[in-house]
């Protein structure tokens, strides 16, 4: 059954890519912050795809915790399921993300419009620079940064090493950050074409100040913070 919910969720994202991409070219003519609006209707969808057909829920912890200025997140990843829930689920945020998905056909197009901070990772302390001088761009127009310091989805009860970027974008600016652990890769495994039904946690943690402190102190911090917060979370296939 999981196999056959999975190829419907398949040929529907796909649909929906194509569709969202047009919509995408058709949103050019208005400003960042419209098109974004517009733009990620594709990720409510999916997400609610997620639920309908795959059975993937989620919850919410923390939703106090996020400050009304714009804000750092930098996050657990797991799975490609964050990456498209995120972009609603925050105010309108801009990833950090690597400069080849832009060149996806469809995905990567759309992408370009959603003022995403797009890195070269293999430009070792440019792409720092690159952070920091798109972040505090991103930052000043009133979006968030969303980062995964890990770099790349790491399977579950694993951890990445967790880069520098983020933290090193909030000491630069002062910007608070804002931690997110959360379990999604037990349901919607990295690279795994079946899903499972359950439901994911994400769980934010409460605001952790930059000014004074250095990128590698607050690299640290988050890491003991969501590290800890992962071994916390329930199992997502145990709350279906």
């Amino acid at each position: 059954m999981n196999l056959i919910r999975s190829v419907i969720f398949a040929v529907l994202q796909t649909a929906l890519t194509i569709f969202f991409s047009v919509v995408a070219l058709f949103s050019l003519p208005f400003s960042v912050h419209t098109r974004y609006r517009l733009i990620t209707g594709y990720n409510h969808i999916v997400i609610w795809l997620a639920r309908g057909v795959l059975g993937i829920r989620y919850v919410v912890e923390g939703l106090e915790h996020l400050p009304k200025q714009p804000a750092i997140i930098l996050a657990k990843h797991q799975s490609a399921w964050e990456t498209v829930a995120f972009l609603f689920m925050f105010p309108p945020v801009s990833p950090v993300i690597k400069q080849e998905l832009l060149n996806v056909p469809f995905f990567g197009w759309a992408f370009r419009l959603l003022n995403p901070i797009a890195i070269d990772r293999g430009a070792g302390r440019e792409a720092l620079k690159q952070i920091v001088r798109q972040g505090k761009e991103r930052l000043e127009s009133g979006f968030w940064v969303l980062v995964f310091p890990e770099g790349t989805r790491v399977a579950p009860g694993e951890k990445g090493r967790y880069g520098i970027g983020g933290s090193w974008l909030a000491a630069e600016t002062g910007t608070p950050i804002v931690p997110v652990a959360h379990n999604a890769g037990e349901v919607w495994p990295k690279n795994a074409f079946i899903k499972r039904p359950g439901t994911v946690t994400v769980r934010i943690g409460p605001v952790m100040p930059t000014e004074g402190r250095t990128a590698a102190e607050l690299t640290r911090a988050v890491e003991a913070w969501i590290e800890t917060e992962m071994a916390r979370l329930p199992p997502a296939a145990a709350r279906q």
